[in-house]
């Protein structure tokens, strides 16, 4: 595996070295020392699988609060999408910088999510599925969002969003860590 850093702390994008001969390839695609060595959270709990039927489907942007946050290791398996992340850690130097990666089938790449960012994507192409490796199992209580479109964030979708859950298109703007919203004491 080869791990190439992106601008956001502690995220990574991740190639996978195929070893080739006529039958296919075959490539690791988990090694938890692979991690380890990184400083990387590298149990996995939950493995989880995300099928979409339209092109410019947008999922997110969505995290789970402490003490349940997870990191995740996503790879798009069919079609292509385009993944963001939003550093959302208190304290991180790229707190609420994104950053987009195309995932495909064919390039085989995969994004690892960091504790603590939020995660979407937008599918690229109808039929589009992504696998998840993740750390800790979902529970409903802890999960939270931020809103795609947050003035905060200004993240650059390539599509025109074809479907999108209530949830996900109602979620509040962001507010950094410690700041009060309208109207509180402080």
């Amino acid at each position: 595996m080869i791990f190439v850093e992106t601008e956001l702390a502690d995220a990574f994008v991740i190639e996978f070295v195929r070893r080739e001969d006529e039958r296919g390839y075959f490539a690791v695609t988990w090694r938890a020392d692979e991690f380890e060595r990184r400083g990387l959270d590298a149990r996995l709990a939950q493995s989880s699988v995300s099928y979409n039927r339209r092109k410019g489907t947008l999922r997110g942007m969505h995290y789970q609060k402490e003490p349940h946050a997870q990191a995740k290791l996503v790879r798009c398996t069919r079609g292509a999408v385009y993944d963001v992340i939003v550093d959302l850690r208190p304290g991180s130097p790229t707190l609420a910088r994104w950053i987009g990666v195309e995932l495909t089938a064919s390039n085989r790449r995969a994004l690892y999510v960091p504790a603590g960012f939020a995660h979407g994507f937008q599918t690229l192409e109808d039929d589009a599925e992504l696998t998840y490796q993740i750390t800790t199992p979902y529970r409903p209580e802890a999960e939270a969002g931020v809103r795609w479109d947050d003035p905060a964030f200004r993240i650059s979708w390539p599509l025109e969003v074809a479907a999108i859950a209530p949830r996900d298109r109602d979620y509040p703007d962001f507010r950094p860590p410690g700041t009060p919203r309208h109207g509180d004491a402080g």
